[in-house]
């Protein structure tokens, strides 16, 4: 049971359930009410686990984990970064978590300055709450973190082609089975796969909500257009997917019947966007949300989605909304999966906008056809079992420092 909490002054929320073992913490669908899971409570936690948030999409993607994972009675601790809506999720998600760090820029100076400050500032919270295994979706800060506090360390990830760290490597890495041996760089044992695409761990859960577009100024029979600018402050990013970006606002907006709703990665994108486009916000043909909203309850009440990130492009397959990428990076093999069995389009090139893009309303069932969760269960259980592989009882960070640095 979820207890009313407000951020105080350091920007943290209380972790009355993460910090200290107290009380379960409830990883729920966005506007759901908290409900009690069922436990003993005399019953000791099987185990310590710290799932670190450091991008947006890891917290529809934890949210389950983590209710899974209490539900099995394992304490869970929660850090988040304080960047590209991270916060705000959170709270919408009604997760209990310690705010640790920001984003630190573009530069690559920046972000290896950013990063390590980041995991400095995470060891003294870990040093006292010494967490058994250490699990993120490519968060580099935990894991320099971990390697430096001999704790094992869970990776997941889901984009090959991410920048690697020389010399560092996780305990263990989890991918989409899509994704071939061969890309990544560890022993057969160390790399595991679950069945399906990241999203299908979340998507399954999910409830559409009607009343988004009234939210957002829409009418019933606007024909919606979800769009997502690049990430240009990635490492991945490539100047062609702006320039696609652009060429597709100017071609959608130039017929009548479309809304577009865009949605920033952060104030500084916003900022853009209303400059550049000053002419459509004021006529009400573009419109960004005033507040956070639950991303996939707006990519199903879409009419169609074109995105320059990929977590967005694959929430919109994984609900049967028409999808095009405009991302111009390496396509990694989730991707080409998803093209290849026609969920999602790869734009190349301006002309593909134009003779591509079906700009139509899309005849919207009741609610997404129901999903297999199989992914969620395989990743618990390989979570758990590989803690439990290291034999580290709760609290035994003494323990781990003996036993944690095997297969790195």
């Amino acid at each position: 049971m979820l207890t009313k909490t407000i951020h105080n002054s350091q920007g943290n929320r209380p972790l009355n359930s993460a910090m200290n073992s107290k009380t379960p913490i409830q990883a729920l669908t966005p506007g759901a009410k908290p409900t009690k899971i069922e436990r003993c409570p005399a019953a000791r936690a099987k185990g310590k686990i710290w799932i670190d948030l450091d991008n947006s999409p890891h917290v529809p993607f934890f949210a389950p984990i983590i209710e899974e994972l209490q539900k099995r009675n394992y304490s869970v601790v929660v850090t988040a970064r304080d960047c590209f809506q991270v916060r705000e999720l959170a709270d919408l998600f009604h997760l209990n978590y310690k705010l640790i760090g920001h984003h630190s820029g573009k530069s690559k100076l920046r972000k290896l300055t950013g990063l390590c400050l980041r995991a400095l500032e995470l060891i003294p919270t870990i040093l006292r709450e010494k967490p058994d295994l250490a699990v993120s979706h490519c968060s580099r800060s935990q894991l320099i973190a971990s390697t430096f506090c001999r704790i094992p360390s869970f990776f997941l990830g889901d984009y090959e082609f991410a920048t690697p760290w020389v010399l560092i490597y996780p305990t263990w890495h989890m991918r989409p089975e899509v994704i071939p041996d061969a890309t990544l760089p560890r022993s057969p044992s160390r790399n595991l796969k679950y069945p399906g695409i990241k999203e299908d761990v979340y998507v399954p859960r999910f409830v559409p909500d009607p009343s988004i577009r009234s939210q957002l100024g829409l009418q019933q029979d606007d024909i919606v257009v979800t769009m997502r600018p690049p990430a240009r402050e990635a490492h991945y990013h490539n100047p062609q997917s702006d320039e696609l970006f652009e060429a597709a606002v100017e071609y959608l907006s130039n017929k009548p019947e479309l809304q577009l709703v865009v949605l920033p990665r952060n104030d500084k994108q916003a900022m853009w966007l209303r400059e550049r486009w000053p002419d459509l916000f004021s006529a009400g043909k573009m419109r960004i949300p005033e507040k956070v909203v639950d991303g996939l309850n707006l990519i199903w009440h879409s009419d169609l989605v074109i995105s320059g990130g990929g977590t967005m492009n694959r929430e919109a397959a994984s609900l049967d909304v028409p999808v095009y990428s405009i991302f111009r990076g390496k396509i990694g093999a989730v991707d080409q999966y998803l093209s290849k069995t026609g969920r999602l389009a790869l734009l190349q090139s301006v002309e593909d906008l134009q003779t591509r893009i079906l700009p139509v309303r899309r005849r919207r069932p009741t609610r997404p056809q129901d999903s297999n969760s199989a992914a969620l269960s395989r990743i618990v259980e390989q979570m758990v079992a590989s803690m439990e592989s290291q034999h580290v009882p709760s609290g035994g960070m003494e323990v781990a420092t003996e036993r944690s640095a095997v297969g790195r």
